[in-house]
């Protein structure tokens, strides 16, 4: 793993690299899309204690504390994690570090994984931190190690933002070898580190200084830079992957200012390049936070007037918006079809969202794959806000609306439920509501990628570690009623979650079976239609099941794809499946 060379690297392998080689001893993140496999690579290296922390505020605390203990840390999420830590993020602001202390965050521009789009470069001003933006994996890698530096040489936590396209991508890395370095002393501080306003108030001040002096720096540092470009008509600023759409569009016919370090802006820099051209444009995604810097300078510049603040950039967008010729490329011969992403086959959630959907249930959903439990036919979901809204949001829709008790639950995965359920839990049982709610576990943290999480038995490395009794955990909070059901079997899923609703106090239903997609799960394999009883009703298709379609007025189940649940055979009228 040492041996220096060249590597074709996805930019969060690569940023994972970067933590290796920089002598990073301590990592702690939660999973989210497109952050992940900065941690999952991470925890390959031996040298580097990795770990899936229960959400991103108890990553982030762990991985100060691991740097308040001499030694360099890191946490990861993506952006709406970055929204659960900034509690300790805004604080710890102010405390500083002792080892450095990196957090990541990655932004998905155009929603492919995410209930919103955010753009955290605001967090970076708002918390008064410094943030480093590389545009490919070497950046990232190389981010990541001068990262540590800045984090010591201002004691402050740096900001690595990165984005699905820069995460997701591959380019050249070339790869060095580990510093090793002695943990850092630790010394009582109290006025550094205890938050109380007399403390804080020095501490503010420390922050302001030290935001002053990184804009110095900024100014003539190795993130930020120019390109020059023979025609001066017009000078472009770019940042992150627009600065490759910019690059790939115009090539060296323009000035670039590349900005890698984005907060804070270097402002001298800002102006000498506006001055060296004609026309300035910033290129950007989501919201125009150079280009308001640039304004409140002085400086006439166009950005948003161009570029949408929705969704991402493309190369032929750039070209286009700059007045430019396309790149070439090649256009399919026919239109593709749609692709919706649905349940896979045999999936758990399946069964238990067909009752709910019978039932006609108001639910209140959450944050994972069967968040998919909303779309037709199965319909079953009424919101989806973040992780852990939906037993929140179930108290609050019941106390307001009593009328409402009785017909209406929450969904919420095991994983989301040890992420930030529990508390919402505490609170159902604490005001007394009579609300029910629905744990999904499936023994995975399914949308991420099969990540482990505190109710699997097994740590980030595969290790066994403790398991979470959900049972037991409910119980303790103070639901008196919890019960398992098995979501393969309609009839026991009806009959619970009739019977919860109908009860005058809390209740919890676990729908337990594991995601089918594990690979030590043993399937019985794939049942058939036959075709000479099947009637064509259409029953089967109910539950959404990608395996089933109809072909010459009858039901047809592909058997690369079945893996035998029974969910279908549950429906069917005439007992034509088996």
């Amino acid at each position: 793993m040492s041996t220096a060379m060249k590597q074709l690297m996805l930019g969060n392998e690569a940023a994972a690299r970067g933590l290796y080689e920089a002598g990073c001893a301590f990592v702690s993140s939660y999973p989210g899309t497109p952050s992940t496999e900065i941690t999952e690579f991470a925890a390959k290296y031996p040298e580097i204690y990795a770990e899936w922390a229960p959400n991103e505020k108890v990553a982030m605390e762990a991985a100060f504390g691991a740097s308040l203990a001499g030694r360099r840390s890191f946490c990861g999420m993506k952006h709406v994690g970055l929204n659960v830590a900034a509690d300790p993020l805004f604080t710890i602001s102010y405390t500083g570090v002792n080892a450095g202390m990196i957090v990541a965050v990655a932004d998905d521009p155009a929603l492919h994984s995410s209930q919103n789009e955010q753009d955290s470069r605001h967090y970076a001003i708002a918390a008064k931190l410094p943030m480093l933006e590389p545009s490919d994996s070497a950046e990232a890698l190389e981010f990541v190690k001068r990262g540590y530096e800045l984090s010591e040489a201002y004691d402050t936590p740096v900001i690595l933002k990165m984005c699905t396209r820069v995460s997701h991508a591959q380019s050249v890395v070339e790869t060095g070898e580990r510093t090793e370095l002695p943990p850092k002393p630790y010394a009582k501080d109290v006025m550094k580190y205890v938050m109380m306003p007399a403390g804080a108030r020095g501490r503010h001040a420390a922050v302001e200084k030290r935001m002053a002096a990184l804009a110095e720096y900024a100014e003539n540092c190795p993130f930020n830079r120019v390109e020059e470009g023979a025609d001066r008509s017009m000078g472009l600023i770019a940042d992150s992957t627009s600065y490759q759409y910019v690059k790939e569009v115009c090539g060296d016919r323009f000035p670039v200012l590349k900005i890698g370090l984005v907060n804070p802006l270097p402002d001298g820099m800002l102006k000498a390049f506006a001055a060296s051209v004609e026309k300035l444009v910033v290129v950007e995604e989501l919201d125009g936070v150079i280009e308001d810097h640039c304004r409140a300078l002085g400086l006439a510049v166009e950005g948003k007037a161009l570029f949408s603040r929705q969704g991402e950039l493309s190369q032929n967008i750039v070209a286009e918006k700059l007045g430019l010729d396309k790149p070439a490329g090649k256009a399919f011969p026919e239109a593709i079809p749609a692709r919706p992403p649905v349940m896979c086959a045999g999936c758990p959630h399946r069964g238990l969202f067909y009752v709910l959907h019978k039932l006609k249930l108001t639910v209140l959903g959450d944050i994972g794959c069967y968040t998919l439990g909303a779309n037709a036919p199965l319909s079953a979901i009424d919101t989806t806000i973040c992780m852990g809204a939906s037993v929140s949001g179930l108290h609050g829709f019941n106390k307001a609306g009593p009328e409402f008790a009785g017909k209406t639950v929450a969904v919420i995965g095991d994983s989301t439920f040890m992420h930030s359920g529990i508390t919402g839990l505490v609170n159902v049982a604490y005001n007394e509501s009579n609300s029910t709610v629905i744990i999904l576990d499936n023994s995975i943290t399914g949308m991420t990628g099969h990540q482990q999480n505190p109710t699997t038995g097994f740590n980030l490395k595969g290790d066994p570690c403790t398991k979470i009794d959900l049972e037991a955990l409910c119980r303790a909070v103070g639901i008196r009623r919890v019960r398992v059901v098995d979501p393969y079997d309609l009839k026991q899923c009806e009959e619970a979650i009739r019977e919860e609703l109908a009860a005058a106090e809390p209740s919890v239903v676990i729908s337990r079976r594991p995601c089918a997609l594990l690979k030590y799960v043993k399937h019985p394999g794939p049942i058939a239609v036959d075709g000479d009883k099947c009637v064509g009703c259409k029953s089967c298709m109910r539950v959404g099941c990608p395996a089933i379609s109809i072909r010459e007025g009858k039901a047809v189940i592909d058997a690369t794809q079945c893996v035998g649940c029974g969910v279908c055979a549950q429906l069917c009228p005439v007992d034509a499946i088996g």
